[in-house]
């Protein structure tokens, strides 16, 4: 007979807020984030980490959710989309993104957002070339890409 697998308990900070949770060990990250708070701006693309919708940062560094287990991220500070816009107002790059068309049907969006802000955490001032890899780890299967490297240029120069 299989026994029952036992909840663990979990905290961890999203987007400045704590949570505490009890959920299975087996709980992937991003179903943690969009199931158990809400928070659906983090997307479910391939589930094998190669699209990068699903892209978060875990204390402050990029991580593809859907590879990660939630009880990985107990302790630790995660920042989604979500947690990008202030208050009443989107966040430059945000603005970048939509100024600069950098998005069509939206999907990769979130992540492509996430990864340039990581990349701008970084490096405030990058090259078209340090752009594209910046993002390298993102699929678009609208947009060719060149409108995102503009919006994220464009954030990077302090203009929309």
């Amino acid at each position: 007979m299989l026994e029952a697998i036992q909840p663990v308990s979990i905290e961890v900070t999203v987007n400045g807020h704590n949570y505490r949770r009890d959920i299975e060990p087996r709980l992937l990250l991003v179903e943690f984030i969009r199931e158990e708070l809400g928070l659906t701006g983090t997307h479910i693309g391939c589930d094998t980490s190669y699209c990068g919708a699903c892209t978060i940062l875990l204390d402050g560094k990029p991580i593809k959710s859907c590879t990660a287990l939630a009880v990985q991220a107990d302790g630790c500070e995660v920042t989604t989309v979500e947690g990008l816009e202030g208050e009443q107002q989107l966040h430059p790059l945000q603005a970048a993104f939509s100024e600069h068309h950098g998005l069509q049907c939206g999907y990769c969006t979130p992540g492509m957002l996430i990864s340039a802000y990581s990349l701008l955490q970084e490096n405030p001032s990058p090259s078209r070339e340090e752009i594209c890899k910046g993002i390298a780890g993102n699929l678009c299967r609208c947009t060719g890409y060149q409108n995102i490297i503009k919006a994220v240029d464009a954030a990077a120069k302090g203009g929309n």
